[in-house]
């Protein structure tokens, strides 16, 4: 299959379809982060729409899309600040339905709880990535398109969450995060954990490859 994991630098999804056979290219406007810099687009994922692909895995950034950010939305307490960030969101929203719209037969888009929700519709399945083998609490959204739900693979416990003085409380390698500068920050936050990329090439190539039989 020729595969598109748009919007992902650290090539971590891209390189499990690879390990598959298939010919799959991680893209961004980043650099690679995965050492694999050959199966890196660093481009504008949109242009790579444009072009023929079996499957198309994309990640569009989250920052205007997640409801963590409402609370900067009001004009009336943040002005020209909320006014900006409504008109980000807006290119944001047109960003995620351009892989919506998009003429791949198979697609999934990945993103936190959201605006989408409601701007679009709700997503086909949630997972964690403690469904998956990894210890940690990360909620994502998949809206997908001609693929079934991932089947979780590995249940484990989650690590314990760090409570702050308020008494509210959050992932703890979330909150870890805290101490980088806030570009590395977000690259740590938004890469798909590995039991997720591996659940992703295996269950959805073998759905895939299962059709033409």
């Amino acid at each position: 299959m020729r595969v598109l994991i748009a919007c992902e630098e650290s090539q971590r999804v891209a390189l499990e379809f690879r390990k598959m056979g298939h010919e799959a290219y991680s893209c961004d406007l980043e650099e690679a982060g995965g050492g694999h810099d050959l199966m890196h687009l660093n481009v504008d994922a949109l242009q790579m729409l444009k072009l023929r692909w079996d499957l198309v895995i994309a990640h569009p950034p989250c920052t205007y899309l997640t409801v963590t950010g409402n609370r900067w939305f009001d004009e009336g307490k943040y002005g020209d600040r909320a006014r900006e960030r409504k008109a980000n969101r807006e290119a944001a929203v047109e960003f995620f339905m351009a892989f919506a719209k998009c003429d791949a037969p198979h697609v999934a888009i990945e993103n936190p709880v959201g605006c989408m929700s409601t701007r679009w519709r709700k997503p086909d399945q949630i997972v964690q990535p403690y469904m998956f083998g990894d210890p940690f609490e990360k909620k994502t959204c998949l809206w997908l398109k001609g693929l079934e739900p991932l089947k979780p693979t590995d249940e484990v416990e989650p690590e314990p969450r760090k409570v702050f003085k308020s008494g509210n409380s959050m992932p703890a390698w979330y909150a870890d995060a805290w101490h980088l500068p806030p570009h590395e920050r977000a690259k740590v936050r938004s890469r798909t954990l590995p039991g997720i990329a591996k659940a992703m090439a295996n269950q959805w190539c073998e759905q895939i490859g299962m059709e033409g039989v």
